[in-house]
């Protein structure tokens, strides 16, 4: 996907309109229009780049440095007891826009946002040869 087709970065040009809750040079911050709680937050880069790993280390660490006080802006101002910040990559991972963005999401006891986490044990001997091809690709 080129920029020129990018939904997000059409928002950050202004030919889309957007509930804005932060921006700065680097990142632009705003309402997901699809909420999962009230308050649900997305925070995305102004450049255009589709997934995390293809963001450079230090646009990547402007936006990340704005994560922690919107996240802390949207809890309080939400009232609500916790947060998850997510970023998907990948359409199998749930990226939808393909444009890297993180989503801060309210939290509350009982909220059924997230009902189901899939956690398993690694077999035997499993886990070690994951890591070694993991680091393999560092």
């Amino acid at each position: 996907m080129s920029k020129d087709d990018c939904v997000f970065c059409k928002m950050v040009d202004g030919q889309i309109p957007v509930t804005k809750i932060y921006e700065d040079e680097s990142t632009l911050a705003f309402l997901d229009i699809g909420p999962l709680s009230d308050g649900h937050t997305l925070v995305i880069p102004k450049q255009h780049f589709e997934k995390l790993h293809d963001c450079p280390p230090e646009l990547l660490g402007q936006v990340g440095s704005c994560l922690g006080k919107i996240a802390k802006a949207v809890k309080d101002a939400m009232g609500s007891e916790g947060y998850n910040v997510l970023c998907n990559n990948g359409r199998v991972a749930g990226q939808l826009v393909k444009h890297l963005h993180f989503h801060i999401i309210p939290r509350n006891t009982g909220d059924a946002v997230f009902n189901r986490w899939p956690a398993y044990e690694y077999k035997e001997g499993v886990i070690g040869k994951i890591a070694e091809k993991i680091r393999e690709n560092l």
